[in-house]
């Protein structure tokens, strides 16, 4: 008997939109429109998308002048809230460490027919994609904004993101921290090691080290403190100028712990503004995502 029948494909129940405070990954579900965040080199104005990396690099350490950024403009978010067919989810980078919250809520009001649903993620980067990968397997699972909120809220409470820099010369230029501290820590050789606390999602610094060794060791050393032992991991390592950086940093990790799933993302210019060239991270969550938590092993997907 013949069985083949019409195809069931699964209607999505909203749209979802972010901000460049996403640091995409290919092995998640992050093929959404974002905001773009804005660098600024004196008088030239760039969308940091549009940015070469290397060119970004060459002008970032000239220094003349030190670059600038900005959030996106409600008129940009309200642009990508009229193109969607659907309600919209709208998943910022922390309000704690940008305004893009901000201006996409005020967008709205640029669209008042759009129906629209925020979300802060109180996080970036590659913490930031597991969230929207939470949001977009909601989505493609024919489910609504609540229980992609929900899923997201749980990523969030589960992810970690935690990084280090080799200089403070960037902070400074930036006027993140002053000339005589910076110096300071210049001279006697601080790394930083910094993780991006829960609740206020802002920037904490957690440790110090005197050389990049150990801090990336510290990185571990956080990892395996605040994660059981023995819970395999999902991490994405996180880099400024050198890939290479990212790579031997996970390759540390995967020494200590079971990793079922890893990716190597360069940060976005606009963070990478204030980190400068040498910078590395990690963004670790367990392996399991909220919607296998009942599932057997066998079923669990990538």
């Amino acid at each position: 008997m013949d069985t083949d029948g019409p195809s069931t494909a699964i209607e999505p129940r909203f749209d979802l939109v972010s901000d460049g405070g996403l640091d995409a990954s290919a092995g998640l579900a992050n093929d959404v429109p974002c905001a773009p965040f804005t660098v600024v080199f004196g008088q030239e104005t760039f969308l940091a998308p549009a940015l070469a990396r290397a060119e970004f690099f060459e002008r970032l350490r000239a220094g003349t002048p030190h670059p600038t950024t900005s959030q996106p403009t409600p008129e940009q978010f309200g642009a990508l809230f009229r193109a969607c067919t659907r309600p919209v989810l709208a998943v910022t980078i922390s309000s704690g460490l940008s305004g893009s919250h901000n201006a996409a809520d005020q967008a709205r009001a640029l669209v008042p027919d759009v129906d629209v649903t925020l979300h802060d993620a109180r996080t970036l980067s590659g913490a930031q994609s597991f969230q929207v990968h939470a949001a977009m397997t909601a989505r493609a699972q024919g489910l609504g904004i609540d229980t992609a909120i929900a899923w997201m809220r749980s990523v969030h409470a589960a992810t970690e993101l935690f990084f280090t820099i080799d200089t403070l010369t960037y902070l400074q230029r930036g006027g993140r921290i002053g000339r005589v501290q910076a110096t300071l820590g210049n001279v006697l050789q601080l790394k930083p090691v910094v993780r991006v606390e829960k609740t206020s999602g802002t920037y904490e610094s957690i440790a110090r080290a005197r050389t990049w060794d150990k801090a990336v060791g510290e990185i571990v050393g956080q990892v395996e403190a605040r994660f059981p032992a023995g819970r395999p991991l999902r991490a994405i390592g996180l880099y400024g100028e050198d890939p290479g950086e990212a790579e031997r940093l996970l390759a540390r990790l995967g020494e200590r712990r079971e990793l079922v799933w890893t990716d190597v993302l360069p940060e976005g210019v606009a963070l990478a503004v204030h980190t400068g060239p040498k910078a590395v991270g990690l963004a670790v969550m367990p392996a399991v995502w909220p919607w296998e938590e009942d599932e057997p092993p066998a079923s669990r997907r990538g």
